[in-house]
């Protein structure tokens, strides 16, 4: 059973409120003020919050402003109510990131309609989505649902085609972006001095590229190349700090994501840094595997990438680590057939001593 906090100062309105949602199988929590309202949101954590906007001691902008700052609350769909039908009120309540609007008086039907599209389209968003490009749409689609986005129409997120060793961003330029990976390989890397390559992270479809300094509004710190053929939908970053700034769970999502693969970042960093060369292929595999693995399976699975992609994840030379794999093939851990690299047995490489 979902719950809906209700927060309404007159006492007829809210019990008319509460009965209606009641009978529609919800549990209600009521709050006669602002105050005891944000009480109740942080100790219940409700599925929706219905709040009127003029109330004593703190208004409906102040409980929104409160919760929203509060991670637990954060992302809790809410609807606004007011006797007030002013184009500011609707614009002040839709920019402190309010997900909906009723203006009194209104009808049981518009009351439980605003409640379960707010409910369901809630669920569709904290689910995340398919990471393809029917996924994409319909993940863009409900974020637009939710805030009334109409500028943030599905002919801006255009599908483009690069060829293989085609770039999709430079280090050093600025970013205008936000990609998406439909199809195909990409690889971000990073120069030395020497022009060197250190492979930064190898992307495939479903993933988002670019995102960390789109967000910061600073300089690409790498640069990204295709590997192979791709499809990439190009977001433009308009588009994407409209959903960012104005959707919580949008916002939430790209932080879930954004934490994630700074942690795996970070732990690659470290083995690069402390492991041996011996111990750095087997890992550099393991992580090409996770990526890209051709035809996984219990003990076997096929990978394709080059010497020099594979030396530039290891930070080590070509020669050093042609050699290293020779040896992984005479332990039988390894066979390899041009690009193409079939690990036999991945426990092994797993639990290989540094």
């Amino acid at each position: 059973m979902k719950k809906i906090l209700l927060i309404e100062d007159n006492f007829e309105i809210r019990e008319n409120i509460a009965e209606i949602l009641t009978l529609a199988n919800y549990e209600i929590l009521e709050a006669e003020n602002g105050k005891v309202g944000v009480d109740l949101a942080k100790r219940e954590v409700p599925d929706l919050i219905i709040c009127d906007i003029m109330m004593p001691q703190l208004d409906g902008y102040g409980v929104l402003r409160m919760l929203s700052g509060n991670t637990a609350t954060a992302s809790i769909p809410f609807i606004f109510l007011t006797a007030k039908s002013e184009k500011e009120d609707f614009r002040k309540g839709m920019n402190l990131g309010a997900d909906d609007y009723l203006i009194k008086p209104f009808d049981d039907l518009e009351l439980l309609d605003a409640v379960e599209m707010r409910l369901k389209k809630n669920e569709n968003l904290k689910s995340g989505f398919q990471k393809n490009a029917d996924g994409l749409n319909d993940f863009l689609q409900e974020a637009k649902g939710q805030e009334n986005l109409e500028k943030l129409t599905s002919d801006k997120q255009k599908l483009q085609h690069f060829k293989r060793k085609q770039t999709l961003f430079l280090e050093g330029n600025h970013p205008n972006a936000l990609y998406f990976l439909n199809k195909g390989k990409v690889k971000t890397y990073k120069s030395n001095e020497d022009g060197r390559e250190y492979i930064t992270n190898l992307y495939k479809d479903g993933d988002f590229i670019g995102y960390l300094d789109l967000i910061e509004d600073k300089a690409y710190r790498e640069s990204a190349v295709v590997m192979e053929d791709a499809e990439v939908y190009v977001i433009s970053k308009d588009d994407f700090f409209l959903l960012l700034h104005n959707n919580r769970l949008v916002a939430n999502q790209f932080i879930k994501i954004l934490s994630d693969n700074l942690a795996e970042r970070e732990d690659r960093l470290l083995k690069l840094a402390y492991n041996s060369v011996r111990k750095r292929v087997a890992e550099a595999l393991l992580f090409v595997e996770k990526q890209y693995a051709e035809n996984a399976q219990t003990q076997e699975s096929q990978v394709s990438i080059s010497r020099e992609d594979l030396a530039s994840i290891v930070g080590a030379s070509k020669e050093t680590v042609i050699r290293t794999l020779a040896d992984f093939k005479d332990e039988n851990l390894i066979k390899s057939q041009g690009s193409k690299i079939t690990i036999i047995d991945i426990e092994k490489l797993r639990k290989m001593r540094n």
